[in-house]
């Protein structure tokens, strides 16, 4: 993997290039030792005006408490819960230890430090589509979006059977009223948001496949080891560990990040896995995301 040194490096000349926000995800960054220094110097870096974080939240408590003791936390959390059934979590997260009730207090914890939280949930056919509504219940007293994310077919997922957001929308608004269209600004990137009668919180839908919005994207991502990834369901990027290792200095850098970016593809090729066709969706994204993690 790159050193947090590494990682930092990159950062700094990707903030040089116009990157305005970064988002530490993986896998689970909160895995890796030192993380909160590690967001802490992230948040440092000139031109860099966010910093957010993913994370399943099963070591959220933990880092919480390091966080504040070195009195910076991130700007945004995103944490995945597929399930709030105890059954149900423990064979999604393989984690008989833990319960979906103890990352709440979590969750509340963020919103006494006035952080945004967004949690994010994959609806699976035959998994956790009971889930949704229960789910979606958790933004009705709290500041908080939950949002529903269309299965990729990516990896070990190719086998798994979504469920569309069209047809989440739908069961929503059967159990809680009519979706209203939400005008403000609640995020960096593809999520749609929408309010719900009588609900704190909002509700939001990333539907990559059923409604593309490639035009828009403002997303790279940088594996932990180094790779930048242009796009999720494209193997073309570039391999920015070697290029550290080997000694190029800052400038060398930057243009192998530029020349790679401008071949960014226009759109993913996951079109109609749904069985319908893909719909786009027009908008932009100013100040571009770096993902930096799994």
């Amino acid at each position: 993997m790159l050193t947090f040194e590494e990682f930092l490096r990159l950062a700094g000349i990707m903030a040089g290039l116009g990157i305005r926000k970064i988002k530490v995800t993986g896998g689970e960054p909160l895995v890796r030792r030192g993380t909160a220094f590690f967001v802490k110097t992230l948040k440092a870096l000139p031109g860099i005006e966010k910093v957010t974080l993913t994370t399943n939240g099963l070591l959220l408590d933990a880092y919480l408490d390091e966080a504040e003791a070195l009195g910076s936390l991130p700007d945004g959390v995103n944490v995945s819960i597929d399930a709030l059934d105890p059954g149900r979590f423990r064979c999604i997260t393989r984690d008989a230890n833990r319960k979906p009730g103890e990352i709440l207090p979590c969750i509340d914890r963020l919103l006494e430090k006035r952080i945004t939280v967004k949690i994010n949930s994959v609806p699976v056919r035959g998994i956790n589509e009971e889930e949704i509504i229960p789910l979606a219940a958790l933004a009705r007293d709290r500041n908080i979006t939950i949002r529903f994310i269309e299965l990729m077919p990516l990896g070990s997922a190719a086998g798994m059977k979504p469920v569309p957001g069209a047809e989440v929308a739908s069961l929503l608004e059967k159990t809680y009223g009519s979706l209203t269209s939400f005008s403000g600004i609640e995020g960096n990137g593809p999520a749609v948001y929408y309010s719900l009668p009588g609900f704190t919180g909002k509700i939001g839908f990333i539907n990559a496949v059923t409604h593309g919005f490639c035009e828009s994207c403002n997303r790279l991502r940088l594996t932990s080891e180094g790779f930048l990834k242009l796009c999720l369901s494209y193997d073309l990027g570039l391999d920015l560990r070697a290029l550290l290792r080997s000694g190029v200095s800052d400038a060398d850098l930057e243009r192998a990040i530029g020349g790679i970016v401008v071949q960014k593809p226009k759109f993913h090729t996951l079109s109609g896995v749904y069985g319908a066709p893909r719909e786009k969706i027009e908008g932009q994204h100013p100040g571009g995301m770096f993902g930096i993690g799994g």
